[in-house]
């Protein structure tokens, strides 16, 4: 609920704070919108700040579509780790990442759709994951014949395969708590025989 004008005006301000509740506000906008159907309006009034206050911050819509894209894309790196390059383990925790968090996935699926270019946060991101990779496959512990990009990107679309499966397929099987505990465990499964080193 969106805070009277009273209270905004008792509120100290505090430019930090203010640019964290309008990113918040602006994910939870662009998740259910995109950015062609977002509204600065609405971003504002879920913010509850005076909407002149994201052109000061962020520039335009557009800036702040990217500026919520870079955020996620640091939070995804913070909340899914590569340790080591174990992708197995990047597997259980990404799909337990999109699975509590359904706006990032929204996010990723309207930034693939209304933007070509990536974002700085974005490449800086896949250029270390894919490093990691290519330096488990140089100590064996992941299987060297396959390019480490594509192994990567494999095992990505992996973590979305039920989540991103057709409804009629998704309802045909049931979407209850053991389903989804039933398709982790075939997630995983799966990812440790493409990514093993083969004998």
């Amino acid at each position: 609920m969106a805070e009277s004008t009273a209270e905004r005006k008792r509120r100290p301000r505090d430019s930090g704070a203010t640019k964290a509740l309008l990113l918040q506000a602006a994910t939870e906008e662009f998740a259910e919108y995109g950015l062609a159907g977002a509204r600065i309006d609405r971003i504002a009034e879920r913010a509850g700040v005076n909407k002149r206050l994201i052109y000061v911050y962020f520039g335009d819509k557009d800036a702040l579509f990217d500026a919520v894209v870079d955020e996620q894309a640091r939070t995804v790196v913070k909340a899914v780790p590569l340790d080591a390059g174990d992708l197995t383990a990047f597997a259980a925790s990404r799909f337990d990442y999109v699975l509590a968090n359904p706006a990032a996935r929204r996010i990723a699926i309207w930034r693939g759709f209304e933007r070509a270019e990536a974002t700085e946060a974005e490449l800086a991101s896949y250029r270390e994951r894919v490093e990691l990779v290519e330096a488990a496959q140089r100590e064996g512990r992941l299987r060297a014949d396959i390019p480490a990009v594509d192994l990567f990107a494999i095992v990505l679309r992996m973590t979305e395969s039920w989540l991103s499966a057709p409804a009629g397929l998704r309802a045909a099987a049931g979407e209850d708590a053991d389903r989804l505990s039933e398709h982790r465990a075939a997630l995983l499964a799966a990812v440790r025989s493409v990514v093993e080193p083969r004998g």
